[in-house]
């Protein structure tokens, strides 16, 4: 058996992703074995791909099949600076590393994590409205009244969806905006809720459920868009609503734990934190019901150690997806072997031209992803694709709220 492929090379990528740019690390080792992960820096994190590259050169000579060694090498080499965009790094070359080492034994990612435990997945529509509100001329059909809110509710009860997220928007003359102060858009650091705030959220939830209906699961996503007495006046207001979960990012493990007591609906947190070191204090606060986990940024392996931690808890898990389709089949590995899994997070409004920047796109039944077998992640990107949409200068959240 196959024990050791020596890593010749370290490269990055990067192709049009419409309002953002997707990007890839591609590993290939001496033998010509070639492994793939996708990252993100449009999500705050601008300066992520030249960590890469000045990490990857430590890689470089490595066996591959030594992925942890690895991470554990370059986290001593940048403990100084530790989190943030160098997390970040860390985590998409331990990606691309897995998927090497998947590739050289022939088997999928997930059976270096333990194995599958559920071969499909049940995921939710996320973005659902937002991409259309925020984004017309990337997704289609445009919405721009609460008409097409409710006609998106029901499109995701007819394509056989169970659950769906949508963010807060406010209506002005009847035409929704996309309300996101925590992203500085619009630029209110005071991230105070008023009642016109609440009133529209109610409004485009109940047109949203009205179009769904009552058998599929609505999830609320929150962000950073608020403090602590903002999130509460929120949880109040839709306090009759039937929701899978509210999702609320904040900084402050005690703030969350408070809030979760006094909450009506289950919590969910935690997509923007790096290693475990920084899910413990939410964990010891018992601070959400579900933790939300970015592989793409922890890395899958270190992610099984925060779902590990999680499942000690009594917590579960759920990824953060809403990048491309490589990220979504790296999150379903994830999905398929954390034994604590609640619900997968992706996007089902796509790029026109998705499909043509990877090999194989996930296959979705009845609102469930079905698990390939492939070896590896079991998909990749085609570099020809990524050629044909060279990447934009700008886009992401750098690009929230500026005009164009």
């Amino acid at each position: 058996m196959k024990k050791a492929t020596t890593v010749r090379s370290v490269e990055t990528l990067a192709c049009d992703a419409g309002w953002r740019n997707y990007h890839f690390v591609k590993i290939t080792t001496e033998d010509g074995i070639v492994g793939w992960s996708e990252y993100d820096e449009g999500f705050g994190a601008p300066g992520v791909t030249t960590a890469i590259e000045r990490l990857g050169a430590r890689v470089v000579g490595k066996n591959a099949f030594q992925h942890e060694r690895i991470y554990v090498e370059l986290f001593a080499a940048t403990r100084p600076a530790a989190g943030g965009v160098v997390a970040l790094a860390l985590g998409a070359i331990e990606n691309a590393l897995l998927d090497v080492k998947a590739k050289a034994l022939g088997v999928p990612c997930y059976e270096l994590l333990g194995g599958k435990i559920r071969d499909r997945i049940r995921v939710y529509w996320s973005h659902c409205a937002t991409w259309r509100i925020n984004h017309p001329d990337w997704f289609k059909p445009a919405i721009t009244d609460l008409d097409g809110v409710k006609s998106i509710g029901r499109e995701v009860r007819e394509k056989g969806f169970t659950a769906m997220k949508t963010n807060i928007f406010v209506y002005t003359e009847g035409k929704p905006q996309g309300w996101r102060p925590g992203f500085g858009s619009p630029f209110e650091p005071e991230l105070n809720v008023d009642r016109t705030v609440l009133r529209n959220l109610c409004m485009h939830l109940e047109a949203i459920r009205d179009g769904a209906g009552p058998d599929v699961d609505l999830l609320l996503d929150l962000n950073f868009n608020a403090k602590t007495e903002g999130y509460l006046k929120i949880l109040r207001a839709i306090k009759d609503m039937s929701m899978f979960w509210v999702e609320i990012d904040t900084f402050n493990p005690q703030a969350l734990g408070y809030i979760r007591r006094q909450s009506p609906h289950p919590v969910s947190s935690c997509e923007t934190l790096l290693g475990l070191r920084e899910f413990l204090p939410y964990f010891n606060e018992q601070a959400m019901d579900v933790a939300i986990v970015d592989t793409p940024w922890n890395g899958v392996w270190q992610s099984m150690k925060i779902a590990a931690a999680a499942e000690h808890f009594e917590v579960n898990v759920a990824p953060h997806n809403f990048y491309g389709h490589l990220c979504t089949m790296m999150n379903a590995h994830f999905s398929a072997a954390v034994p604590n899994l609640r619900i997968m997070e992706t996007d089902i409004d796509r790029l026109a031209w998705d499909h043509e920047l990877f090999t194989h796109v996930p296959e979705i039944v009845d609102g469930h992803l079905i698990m390939p077998d492939r070896p590896g992640w079991g998909t990749e990107p085609n570099e020809e694709g990524l050629r044909a949409h060279p990447p934009k200068s700008k886009g992401g959240l750098l690009n929230y709220g500026q005009k164009k």
